[in-house]
């Protein structure tokens, strides 16, 4: 890779080298700019890369898990599983790189720590955490959306003598936690995935649980070549039917509401569903189960009766069973998670009320007093999301505007894609976009080529400078937010909204929405300014 001046500066340097930063690099190189990867890990891979605890696995079916831009990539490569796990996927990324031949512009274990843009040359000016630094005219972070581990808000964890491990910094040569006694704090899709395979292993697993999730069973089995087959038949159906869904999955369309068939029917087409497994093909089985509490809470029902079916001790399955509204947090995916509670050697330790006030030197001791000595801790205790990873930047725009202070009350931006007072800087699959409730593959493909195409464009008009304009994105913030205020989403806390990190503003950040995106770009990129050399257009 050639250096990077200020005389000289990268068209467009990536920060993220996961599936987004991959496949930007793959279309800008073919379009012939001058573009850098900056990735903290060694190897490609992302969140793939950095999340590697037993159990990880993706809710996506692995057929859907993939680019859907490149033919040859979908037919050489074979997916094991219904639900592949990580070290499959992170296998898959390793491929695709190797074949487009994208490490060669990637530059690995260095972090961006900051970004400074010069309003007189139009360019960013980036220092690496090797010591090196970069130029280019446009950044884009990749970082993802689950991307910076969160630590729990207890003290003392210093004092905690034994081994303590976050599921998103997971070793790489793995955690034996044979015959030991294990705490395991956090009880969201991390923890339900990570359980099981502790307990099998564990003399003691102790789950400190705060808030039962909603869980539905993976029913994973491996691939066949009848799926294969069936899949490469009907791959153009297969593509537009997730097209045209605002999520990038591929489900029947729902027609009827939970409430427009008899509680005899409802059972029966919830109970193929749950039989056929997966969270996105149970969730879809009605049309307004996000929309309508009433239909909401029957469908929860039917989730709850399923757990009480379950486990075997009947206070125990109550302690499990969510009460907030269903598909108001992510909803999970597991593989035996409930069946597991049925093991002598799980404990559930309910803390929604006798929180954990402390780590001790031996473990962990409650408000009650009551303490629990555990060899090994594991926190699954999720990360800052959607804004964690950009924020971690120290990125400074136009007059001295630190991101920090732009976003201080909750994440602003047009389009998931840029923040007005950051010129020539974008994010891929942001807040105020469908992001994380989607098809996350699908919804990166769709903002790397919007980006590509936009970068064609800005260069084709000899376009120096995109910026969002503030009116713009005060428009769209509001059109997020009254969006998800027709959704049950707002009503329930959750990483949506940021209420798991203490003092992070409550606002709602996925856009719960269809694609809107296009239609600006059609629009000569309405809602942006676009800056030449001595002239300004006002789109």
């Amino acid at each position: 890779m050639q250096p990077s001046t200020a005389s000289n500066p990268l068209d467009i340097l990536i920060v993220g080298a996961g599936f987004s930063g991959m496949y930007l690099l793959h279309r800008l190189r073919n379009l012939r700019f001058n573009v850098r990867v900056v990735e903290a890990a060694p190897d490609v891979g992302g969140t793939w890369w950095h999340n590697r605890y037993p159990g990880l696995r993706c809710d996506v079916e692995s057929l859907e898990y993939q680019y859907s831009w490149s033919p040859e990539l979908r037919r050489e490569w074979r997916w094991s599983e219904r639900f592949s796990a990580q070290p499959e996927i992170l296998a898959y990324a390793k491929f695709v790189a190797d074949k487009l031949d994208l490490r060669r512009d990637i530059q690995f274990n260095a972090r961006v720590e900051r970004a400074v843009w010069n309003d007189d040359t139009h360019t960013w000016s980036v220092s690496l955490s090797d010591g090196s630094s970069a130029t280019a005219r446009h950044v884009v972070f990749a970082t993802g959306a689950l991307a910076t581990p969160r630590m729990p808000d207890i003290p003392g964890v210093e004092n905690y003598k034994g081994r303590i491990v976050h599921t998103g910094e997971w070793p790489m040569d793995g955690v034996d936690f044979t015959g030991i006694s294990v705490g395991l704090i956090g009880t969201g899709s991390s923890g339900l995935q990570v359980a099981p395979q502790i307990a099998k292993q564990a003399k003691k697993l102790h789950i400190f649980q705060r808030s039962p999730a909603y869980s539905i069973p993976a029913r994973n089995r491996a691939l066949s070549e009848e799926d294969y087959t069936r899949f490469f038949d009907n791959i153009d159906e297969f593509d537009s039917l997730a097209m045209a869904q605002k999520g990038g999955i591929v489900v029947a369309n729902p027609t009827l509401g939970v409430q427009d068939v008899s509680p005899e029917e409802r059972e029966r087409m919830l109970g193929e569903r749950w039989a056929d497994g997966g969270a996105f093909t149970f969730l879809s089985t009605f049309k307004d189960v996000q929309m309508n509490e009433t239909s909401n809470q029957l469908v929860a029902d039917f989730v709850r009766e399923r757990i009480r079916e379950t486990v075997a001790d009947p206070a125990l399955a109550e302690k499990l069973c969510p009460k907030y509204l269903i598909a108001t947090r992510r909803t999970c995916v597991d593989i035996g998670y409930y069946e597991m509670f049925n093991r002598d050697n799980v404990e559930l330790v309910d803390v929604s009320e006798n929180k954990i006030s402390a780590f001790t030197e031996a473990g962990v001791r409650l408000a009650s007093g009551r303490e629990y000595a555990l060899d090994a801790i594991v926190l699954a205790t999720g990360y800052d999301a959607m804004t964690g990873a950009l924020l971690a930047v120290d990125v400074v725009g136009r007059d001295g505007l630190t991101a920090k202070t732009a976003w201080e009350n909750g994440p602003r931006n047009l389009l998931g894609l840029m923040i007005a007072g950051f010129p020539n800087m974008f994010t891929v699959t942001g807040p105020g976009s469908p992001s994380v409730l989607a098809n996350v593959i699908r919804a990166i493909e769709h903002h790397v080529d919007w980006l590509s195409n936009c970068f064609d464009y800005l260069r084709r008009e000899n376009i120096a400078c995109i910026e969002a304009d503030e009116h713009a994105q005060d428009a769209w913030v509001q059109h997020v937010n009254q969006l998800a205020d027709r959704t049950l989403f707002p009503r329930t806390p959750s990483w949506y909204i940021g209420a798991d990190i203490p003092g992070k503003p409550k606002v709602f950040m996925p856009y719960a929405g269809g694609e809107h995106a296009d239609r600006v770009a059609q629009n000569g990129y309405e809602g942006f300014r676009l800056t030449r050399e001595k002239s300004v257009a006002s789109a």
